[in-house]
């Protein structure tokens, strides 16, 4: 046994990245997923197109990556630091979509209903379920305690 010290782990903005790109694979698949069981539109509300979505998805993953970032920089990062990061994912989102709405030119009652819709049916709670499964992941990520793998013949001491 050595006297070296423990490694940082994984540095908080590389945490960060891996988290986000699980956050938004996660999120697409399990609002692909539960649009398909639940037999509904993740946003139901006509004439409104795809940006709206995806300008949620982007403003959500935003939002997740910043409060993940921020609550990465404690020592160690605590494990609730995921609740924010599943409430800013949530609010990112509805926020988005009324965003998007205006960006694509709808009226913006729809954009309105459009974010009511996402915050009161299933794509708000799924969204929030995902952001706070992947703000765990950063989180343990962060905390991992990890070295480079060795094999036995790169030590340095001739000891067997």
């Amino acid at each position: 046994m050595t006297n070296e010290p423990r490694p940082a782990g994984v540095p908080p903005p590389v945490a960060v990245v891996f988290a986000s790109v699980v956050f938004i694979a996660l999120s697409i698949a399990a609002l692909g997923v539960a649009s398909l069981v639940l037999d509904a539109d993740v946003i139901p509300v006509r004439g409104l197109g795809a940006v709206p979505g995806v300008i949620g998805q982007v403003v959500a993953l935003g939002s997740f990556a910043g409060v993940l970032f921020w609550g990465l920089q404690a020592v160690p990062p605590s494990f609730l630091t995921a609740v924010p990061c599943a409430i800013a994912a949530y609010v990112g989102e509805i926020v988005g979509v009324v965003i998007g709405a205006l960006v694509s030119g709808a009226d913006p009652a729809r954009g309105v209903a459009a974010a009511s819709s996402v915050a009161l049916g299933f794509a708000g709670p799924v969204v929030a379920a995902v952001g706070l499964l992947a703000a765990l992941f950063g989180i343990l990520l962060a905390r991992s305690r990890t070295s480079a793998p060795r094999w036995t013949w790169e030590d340095d001491d001739d000891a067997p």
